[in-house]
Parts: C-alpha cells; sequence; structure tokens
C-alpha cells in the first residue's frame, strides 16, 4: 500500500498524473481534505482509497499507517516528524519526504525551522527501533502553471507594471524547478528505491539564471517593453520594514526582500547520477506558464 499526503495539491497533481501515465498497479492511500477537489482521483482509473482527514492528529496518522509499506509525504514539511514518527511505529519500509532547498537560506528565518525538522529526522532515523528507509527530497523555487506561489506573481507584475523595481540589480542567482519535472522526480525514486533510499537530494531546475533574466524573458512572452530600475537592497529592505510598520505587522515582506540578493542555486548532479533526474529549461517552462496566463486572461 502506498500512502500519499498532498496528492491535490500543486506538485501533487503532476506526480498523480505520472501514476496515471505509468498505469501505477498497487493500491494507493490517499489523505485529503474535505475542500479537496478529488476529480482528477475519480477519473485516474488507479486503485485509489481517499481518507479526509487531518495531519495534524497523531492518532489519524497512525490509523492510515495501517497496512502501509511506502509513504510519499508531499503535503508539508513540518508535518514530517509526526509522520516518520508512525512510520516507525507502523513499520513501515520506506518513507519518501517533499522538504526545501529554504534550509540552505542565510537569511530565511523559517530555515531554522526546516533545519530542526531534518535534525529531528536524523534523530528518529538513528534509533534502534527504526526500520524505515528515509529519503528526502529538497525542490528548490517550484513554479509550472498559475497554481504557484513565485513566477504567477512575477508574470503579473511584469504585465501590469511598465517600470519595474528590482533588488541589486537582479544579478542574484535562482534556479527554479518545473512542478511537471517535480512529479516525474517523485515518481522516480517511488520505483527506485534501491537506488535512492537512505539518501537526500536537491531538486532544482536545469540551471541557474539571474533574477534580472528571468523577468526579461517574462517581458518577452508577453510582449511587454518593461523598464527595470536597481534599487540597493537596503532601500528595498528598509521600505519592507516601512511597510510592516504601517500595517502593524500585517504585510511583512522583509524576508521576501532579503532573499532577492541571496544566491539560491544548487546542484541536482547527485539526483541525476542516482535516478536520471534531467529537468526541463527555465525558457521552456516559463514560456508554458506565460501561455497559461495568457489564455486565462483572454477567457
Amino acid at each position: 500500500m502506498l500512502l500519499v499526503t498532498g496528492i491535490t495539491g500543486h506538485t501533487g497533481r503532476y506526480f498523480l498524473q505520472e501514476l496515471i501515465n505509468h498505469k501505477y498497479e498497487g493500491p494507493i492511500r490517499c489523505i485529503v481534505r474535505e475542500t479537496s477537489n478529488t476529480s482528477l482521483l475519480e477519473k485516474s482509473g488507479l486503485n485509489i482509497e481517499k481518507i479526509i482527514g487531518d495531519l495534524n492528529d497523531p492518532e489519524f496518522i497512525d490509523k492510515v499507517m495501517d497496512g502501509v509499506n511506502t509513504v510519499m509525504h508531499i503535503y508539508n514539511i513540518h508535518h514530517s516528524p509526526m509522520i516518520v514518527q508512525s512510520a516507525i511505529k507502523k513499520k513501515v519500509k520506506r518513507t519518501i519526504l517533499v522538504h526545501t532547498t529554504g534550509i540552505y537560506s542565510e537569511f530565511k528565518y523559517a530555515s531554522e525551522g526546516y533545519k530542526k525538522i531534518e535534525q529531528k529526522i536524523n534523530e528518529l532515523n538513528n534509533d534502534p527501533e527504526c526500520l524505515t528507509n528515509i529519503t528526502i527530497l529538497r525542490p528548490s523555487m517550484i513554479y509550472g502553471d498559475l497554481c504557484d506561489r513565485n513566477m504567477s506573481k512575477f508574470i503579473k507584475m511584469v504585465d501590469k507594471i511598465r517600470i519595474l523595481p528590482i533588488i541589486s540589480g537582479g544579478n542574484s542567482l535562482i534556479q527554479p524547478v518545473n512542478a511537471r519535472d517535480l512529479g516525474k522526480a517523485f515518481f522516480t525514486v517511488l520505483i527506485s528505491p534501491q537506488e535512492t533510499a537512505g539518501k537526500a537530494y536537491d531538486l532544482s531546475g536545469e540551471r541557474p539564471i539571474k533574477m534580472i533574466d528571468v523577468f526579461k524573458l517574462i517581458s518577452k512572452e508577453l510582449n511587454k517593453k518593461t523598464i527595470f530600475i536597481s534599487v540597493p537592497l537596503s532601500l528595498g529592505v528598509l521600505m519592507a520594514k516601512i511597510l510592516k510598520f504601517l500595517t502593524l505587522g500585517r504585510i511583512d515582506f522583509i524576508e521576501k526582500v532579503q532573499r532577492m540578493g541571496e544566491n539560491r542555486s544548487y546542484s541536482h548532479d547527485n539526483a541525476t547520477n542516482d535516478f536520471g533526474y534531467s529537468p526541463m529549461t527555465f525558457e521552456k517552462g516559463i514560456q508554458i506558464e506565460v501561455q497559461e496566463y495568457l489564455e486565462e486572461n483572454r477567457n
């Protein structure tokens, strides 16, 4: 039995599509919310059991873990320790956890939380009673369609704003990964236990790219003439602090602005060597997303 969390989410839907494309034959138990759109699950033709529940409830997690031999935990890194604890208790053979390259950030406050979570996972993994093989997957900035929280915002900004301020000239590096590539990677890791069990992989885009080049590509795909103005990182942070003060903390972009000046490029060589990970170019991926944006706006 394969247990999946987050299968109706952004990357989860692409993982589901890979299961469908490869006609996965084993039983699949999916944890969903009452409000989740499960239409693709119902039309998948796969042996899927839907269970509505709360991942914050350890008793619920223990219950759904019965009879499971593999867990694909996509939903939320903060639930990973509880997932692993239950997997150990229920003697699950294999646990695949989707985490984040945010763990490497110099500025991100949450990175400390991410580090503590992975430290806890390591402690559990070293427990003599732990019989589950753990694989950790760390995607970089995820994009791919209008459900993403990153490029979709950049596309709207470039579409609506003709003069766009860019932190530090946009010279910092990012390495966005397309959700379609993540879906394929999750599936490949699932069917490659010998090559991937007990390891951790960074899943990034095809190559690093400067922020300014990201915005220029978006502008080109939108057929817009955009003027980019460089703003010093210190000024951007100051403006974010003022905005946070004026909104009594309701709007806090300080760390997001700080990270605009931080290089966020990560090698995926280990994933390529172990299971053939080969992500698409950013040029191809952003073209797909911009076209989706344009079609939605036409409709």
